[in-house]
């Protein structure tokens, strides 16, 4: 404690229970544990400094950004020490001609976006959790979102990261090289690690051009089959957003924030799509939309109020949600051309492992992402179980954007061979040979 301090400065170097508290409960409330000190180092020196006495200490690190996770992944388990990146904030400039810009680890995601718009480009991935929400974080995690029917996930934006390994060593680039192949991709190796093989501290992003006109509807629909078959309609070079959710959820985020609907009559199931381009695309949608036989209703949006309107109806899921208790929340993938009948049997499942819970869905149906969220469950590892293994029946990931954790560690074994898992483990032991880095995190202990 007395090298920490001396490295990073006494202020950064928490060690009272209230300051710690912040970081040692992740943002479900579900996950919690005692952290050992918070270590907030400022640069990747000092983050450097931090695991090396770290690894030589025999101390464990859980390395934390925006602490916005959803699978304990960034929160300790007992007795580690939580290294947060969020002083790690530096951005540099945009560079147009690569169109790519370099940020640290610790740049909450609303800022990126607001620096590359701010140079006429914009950042491709975008998430609720916007606000809090961090660049280390997100690579971490392989974050998805409200994008990647557009630009992809984290991984399609990442070209080159810097990054600390357990024992203090500094590995990787941002120089942001387009073409490199020059053998083992080890940039890539860190995009969706969830921090268990190096720390990153900065990262060299892809940046995709600035809309100036968005147009945004929400379809009333009769069921999540009439759903997907509206995306092959709707598919194309505007398309931009996916988001399906349903008359439940709607119900909750308007009783949460006394909002009347989109519709004067409730529908069974709402999707939301938004159409983007360099003209004004609300013909281009209002024509898209006027071809689909099975919409029941339409609520068209072309004003900035009227969009944020929209989207309350969606983005006001996960804070109407929490404020009725703590949920377990899973987020799972299948291949969306079975999206309809995962609903059903998912729906099915989690009636049968927990009769009483209540259950809500939403999610990127584009990508057949559905976030399955349970209140009032008996067995938070029942209705788990009960989940993972139906997505496993469907051939999909136990772990569409939020990582895999503590919390789904040990039904990795769900959709992964055991071939591929040993791999996991020799690739972990090869990067952190002591097992320094956030122990019981994607690899079960």
């Amino acid at each position: 404690m007395a090298r920490l301090r001396a490295e990073l400065g006494t202020g950064h170097v928490l060690t009272d229970p209230d300051l710690r508290a912040g970081y040692e409960t992740d943002w479900t409330g579900r996950f919690t544990g005692r952290a050992l000190a918070v270590a907030r180092p400022g640069d990747r020196d000092e983050v450097a400094a931090v695991l090396r006495a770290c690894a030589e200490a025999g101390v464990a690190v859980v390395p934390q950004g925006g602490n916005t996770g959803l699978v304990g992944g960034g929160v300790p388990r007992g007795g580690e020490v939580v290294l947060s990146t969020t002083r790690l904030t530096g951005l540099g400039e945009v560079d147009r001609v690569s169109g790519q810009v370099t940020a640290g680890a610790g740049v909450p995601l609303a800022r990126l976006g607001a620096h590359a718009r701010a140079a006429g480009l914009d950042f491709g991935v975008d998430i609720a959790a916007r606000d809090s929400a961090t660049v280390g974080g997100m690579v971490a995690t392989n974050a998805g979102g409200l994008r990647v029917v557009r630009w992809g996930p984290m991984r399609d934006q990442v070209v080159g990261a810097e990054a600390v390994l357990a024992d203090g060593r500094v590995v990787g680039s941002l120089v942001g090289l387009e073409k490199d192949s020059t053998g083992y991709d080890l940039t890539g190796a860190l995009v969706g690690s969830e921090g268990t093989l190096a720390v990153v501290t900065a990262v060299r992003l892809r940046l995709v051009p600035a809309v100036a006109h968005r147009a945004t509807a929400v379809l009333g629909l009769a069921s999540t089959a009439d759903a997907v078959a509206a995306i092959g309609v709707l598919r194309g070079p505007l398309l931009s957003a996916v988001e399906v959710f349903y008359d439940d959820g709607v119900r909750l985020v308007r009783a949460h924030r006394g909002l009347t609907g989109p519709f004067r009559a409730d529908c069974p199931v709402y999707l939301l799509v938004e159409f983007a381009g360099d003209h004004d695309p609300t013909e281009d949608l209002a024509a898209a939309v006027s071809g689909l036989p099975a919409v029941v209703d339409t609520a068209l949006a072309t004003d900035e109020a009227g969009r944020r309107g929209l989207w309350a109806y969606r983005e006001g899921h996960t804070e109407a949600i929490s404020a009725h208790g703590v949920p377990v929340k899973l987020d799972v993938a299948v291949s969306p051309a079975r999206a309809a009948e995962f609903e059903t049997a998912v729906r099915a499942a989690v009636s049968a492992a927990a009769p009483s819970a209540r259950l809500v869905l939403f999610g990127h149906l584009a990508e057949g992402n559905f976030h399955v969220n349970v209140l009032d469950e008996a067995d938070g590892h029942a209705v788990s179980d009960a989940v993972l293994t139906t997505v496993a029946r469907f051939g999909g990931s136990i772990s569409a954007e939020h990582g895999v954790g503590v919390a789904k560690a040990p039904w990795l074994h769900l959709t992964r061979t055991p071939a591929e898992r040993d791999l996991y483990a020799a690739i972990k032991a090869a990067w952190d040979p002591a097992g320094v880095l956030n122990p019981g995190v994607l690899i079960p202990r």
